[in-house]
């Protein structure tokens, strides 16, 4: 239970995974960057509804195109609060408004410290903790991206995540002695338990973690290595099922976190299409909803709306754009 307040959650192989160690896992770290740097560098604009045309002069653009505040662009903190969002469940950044209600800047709030609540009528609102206790806060003042359901995909997929690292646990143990199995030494004379231990001292000084050396053995002993078993030699095509599962956790493209056994020319460029409608669109659905109900009034949002610039992510099918 202790662990399970700190992010960390057991899973059936002993390991408990949370957002640190689930992202020292190659898959979870490319797939973590991978869309939250992607919608990072979307730009994003304020347009009329009318005539389509950015609203440049309204304070609420600058806040999603250009910077959120003085030491934060507006592309670095949705980067932070979408990384948020799939290692914590949701970002949250508070919105800091003039006198007159106008919004000036966007400050993340750290995940722990933010916790959702409801009024009887299903009204949210947010206490944040702070140095001297916490503070209730207006949904209208808390910008918060989620994650499906409300879960980290690192939650959801702790499973495969963890047995993920068992299988990069294993496949390191088998290599670590300069990639060689181990093996028995055999002498045909009896040897009492101080020559043992000496023998196997200066065989694993000599060979241990080394490549390239030379081994030596006297009085008709014998080295006989242990073959890879059955297991051993299935460890690779394990790692890379591994891949595949934690790729639909976080509904990547297993082309996109660098799975190539099954990609070609073809279905890699379809998958990059893929990538955007299957991955990024929901986020981004979100994004613009989270930065209108904050940035905009009930009024403003009758005739503007906030959207990510998504030409570069469309431009992928290459046929189609040569027939055109």
């Amino acid at each position: 239970e202790a662990l399970t307040l700190f992010g960390m959650v057991p899973t059936s192989t002993g390991l408990s995974i949370g957002p640190g160690n689930a992202l020292r896992i190659p898959a979870v770290a490319c797939a973590v960057s991978l869309i939250s740097e992607t919608i990072g560098a979307l730009p994003t604009k304020l347009y009329d509804r009318g005539t389509k045309a950015a609203l440049t002069n309204h304070p609420a653009y600058r806040l999603v195109h250009d910077e959120a505040n003085e030491w934060t662009s507006a592309a670095e903190l949705r980067e932070k609060l979408t990384c948020d969002a799939l290692l914590h469940g949701a970002g949250h950044a508070q919105v800091i408004r003039l006198d007159d209600g106008t919004p000036y800047e966007l400050h993340r709030l750290e995940p722990g410290k933010v916790q959702l609540n409801h009024e009887p009528d299903g009204e949210p609102y947010y206490l944040v903790s702070i140095d001297n206790g916490q503070v209730r806060m207006s949904y209208r003042d808390v910008l918060r991206i989620e994650a499906f359901g409300g879960v980290s995909p690192v939650n959801l997929g702790r499973e495969a995540i963890a047995l993920a690292q068992r299988y990069e646990t294993h496949v390191s143990n088998v290599f670590k002695n300069g990639g060689r199995p181990s093996g028995f030494i055999s002498s045909p004379k009896v040897m009492d338990i101080k020559a043992k231990l000496k023998l196997a001292a200066s065989w694993f000084k000599t060979h241990g973690g080394n490549t390239g050396e030379t081994g030596i053995l006297d009085e008709g002993m014998t080295y006989t290595p242990v073959s890879m078993t059955l297991v051993d030699a299935q460890a690779a095509e394990g790692r890379i099922e591994q891949t595949r599962k934690i790729a639909r956790v976080f509904r990547v493209p297993p082309t996109m976190l660098f799975e190539l056994s099954r990609g070609t020319w073809s279905n890699t460029e379809e998958m990059a299409r893929q990538f955007y409608s299957i991955t990024l669109k929901p986020w981004l659905t979100d994004w613009a909803w989270a930065y209108a109900r904050v940035l905009l009034t009930p009024e403003e949002r009758v005739g503007a709306y906030i959207e990510a610039v998504t030409d570069d992510l469309l431009r992928t099918d290459t046929a189609a754009r040569a027939a055109a």
